[in-house]
């Protein structure tokens, strides 16, 4: 099925209200999805693939700086979704980048790391040269590298297998991110170890991906968009919830 971005976006919103997030939390955290899924870089499947994860999640356990000077922060997700564990990190290392030039912000234990390219795009629209990049513990070990330029509105993404890994790698559940504000920071890979090119998306095929579904629509996978409409159905109950209790004559005249 197809949905404009407009339907798409106002549905992920009510649908992460329903899973607990704050209303501002949700509208941002709708337009990551909706951004990824317009550029056809597959938001919904990475949200789909992250849901039982981000039902389970405590709202109220947030990020913490573990580490910051003027260049370098640390940031603990706590295991948290990046919708829920990136604000704080992204705007941390925005304005180190802005005083000092240049900054990298290292976000650990946070997972639906692919949805964090929406985000990205604001910091970039914002003037800001910006790569992430990350590793995936599937075999053969992943590697993936996103990177805007200041202003720009879609990236350049490398993901490479890394055939030959350190005996003393660990599973990577962080990202690393730099930010630049005077120098671009496009995608690329250099390791002594040997690594393959996967997948390659130009900015130049991205962007007529995004026309393409603005124009005809956004492709969108039915059962999880039936999933979406389940979840949003908690945000009315509560709402009607509070509604009751709410509901009668007030106990001053200003109410």
């Amino acid at each position: 099925m197809k949905a404009s971005y407009n339907e798409l976006q106002g549905l992920c919103r009510k649908a992460f209200i329903g899973m607990g997030f704050e209303e501002a939390d949700a509208a941002d955290a709708a337009d990551m999805v909706a951004w990824m899924q317009c550029f056809g870089l597959g938001g919904l499947a990475a949200l789909n693939r992250g849901l039982d994860f981000l039902l389970d999640e405590d709202p109220d356990e947030l990020p913490s700086v573990l580490y910051q000077d003027g260049d370098l922060a640390v940031v603990d997700g706590h295991g948290q979704s990046v919708l829920r564990s990136s604000t704080l990190a992204l705007e941390l290392g925005f304005a180190k980048a802005r005083a000092r030039g240049l900054s990298v912000t290292k976000i650990r234990h946070c997972h639906n790391r692919q949805l964090i390219m929406g985000y990205l795009a604001r910091l970039a629209g914002r003037g800001m040269n910006v790569t992430a990049f990350w590793r995936n513990v599937q075999q053969p070990l992943t590697e993936q590298v996103v990177g805007f330029r200041a202003n720009g509105s879609a990236p350049e993404i490398r993901v490479y297998a890394v055939q030959e890994v350190p005996e003393e790698n660990e599973p990577n559940d962080g990202i690393t991110l730099v930010m630049a504000n005077h120098v671009d920071l496009l995608p690329a890979m250099r390791s002594d170890y040997r690594y393959d090119l996967l997948a390659r998306h130009d900015e130049s095929d991205l962007l007529a991906c995004r026309n393409q579904a603005l124009k005809e629509g956004i492709e969108v996978e039915e059962a999880v968009w039936e999933r979406l409409k389940h979840l949003a159905t908690r945000m009315l109950v509560e709402a009607t919830d509070a509604s009751r209790e709410g509901a009668g004559a007030g106990t001053h005249d200003n109410d």
